[in-house]
């Protein structure tokens, strides 16, 4: 997984990880919002990085934890679902949106592959700034550039670049008068 090939989720220390992750989550999203913090500590230990006032609303949903990054004043609204099989970096500043998805694994195209458990594992990059609209959807292998903004509802499937405001499904730049 973390070397970016094929790998099957059927794995027992991969379950033994998403455990220590749901874990993790549950006492985050169970603890009451003035013990809960900015983030609750068993989550914010099991995260990659945690900058300085980065917050997540409950409830937050993660696969793993040490494959999220994020940055200075990262904000993460109620719903918020991150699939990390691969790194998942979040850029200061950052905004996402009620119930916002990223999914990192891909699965196998073959139906054989998929009853196998087979995945690969896409990172995500989303920049400093950026604003992801409520109900977005960003798939793996996705860069969003710092000061982009994706608008409510749209399914990512390609780079965004910086400073640009992509919205639809498949999501697409919005042309400027």
């Amino acid at each position: 997984m973390a070397a970016g090939e094929w790998y099957t989720c059927l794995d027992a220390e991969l379950e033994a990880m998403r455990v220590m992750a749901r874990d993790a989550v549950f006492e985050h999203n169970s603890l009451p919002p003035r013990q809960r913090g900015n983030i609750g500590p068993a989550l914010k230990s099991l995260l990659g990085a945690v900058g300085e006032g980065a917050r997540i609303e409950a409830p937050f949903h993660c696969a793993y934890g040490f494959n999220l990054f994020l940055g200075d004043g990262v904000f993460l609204n109620a719903g918020c679902t991150i699939l990390d099989t691969a790194p998942v970096r979040i850029g200061k500043e950052t905004l996402l949106g009620p119930n916002v998805q990223i999914y990192c694994a891909e699965h196998h195209k073959e139906a054989a592959g998929r009853q196998a458990g087979l995945e690969i594992a896409k990172s995500v990059e989303i920049g400093d700034n950026a604003w992801i609209g409520g109900s977005a959807i960003i798939l793996g292998g996705i860069s969003i550039g710092a000061g982009a903004i994706v608008g409510a509802g749209a399914v990512v499937t390609r780079d965004v670049s910086p400073n640009t405001t992509v919205v639809g499904n498949p999501a697409r730049p919005v042309r400027r008068g």
